[in-house]
């Protein structure tokens, strides 16, 4: 399948699948006319690749689960490196949460504090 029909059928763009290819994560073969052509286990691969990305993973995180993207990963038992890196990335997602947190509140702290403009 060409590079339109693989991203149509996973939801990930083509730049995101070239991307994916450049990092090795997926591969493909060149047609006469210079096209991507990708096998059907692509779309597997894609799929497993956006499946940890959307949990907050980094493309850098998903080459340790490269030997098992062609498997049903949201149904696989977790590997203990899987779990170190999950553990790893959610204090990370955390940590943003409770800076992100921490602003808004100086931000309502500052509104509540500033006189009240009148229209």
């Amino acid at each position: 399948m060409r590079i339109g029909e693989l991203a149509r059928i996973t939801g990930a763009s083509p730049r995101a699948l070239r991307r994916y290819e450049d990092d090795g994560l997926i591969r493909s073969e060149r047609a006469a006319n210079g096209y991507r052509v990708y096998d059907g286990r692509a779309a597997v691969r894609v799929r497993n690749i956006r499946h940890l990305l959307a949990a907050g993973l980094t493309l850098a995180d998903v080459h340790c689960f490269a030997t098992c993207l062609d498997g049903d990963m949201a149904t696989a038992p977790p590997s203990a490196e899987g779990l170190r890196i999950a553990r790893d990335r959610l204090a990370v997602i955390d940590a943003r949460i409770a800076a992100q947190t921490e602003a808004r509140d100086r931000l309502a702290r500052a509104l509540d504090a500033a006189p009240t403009a009148s229209a």
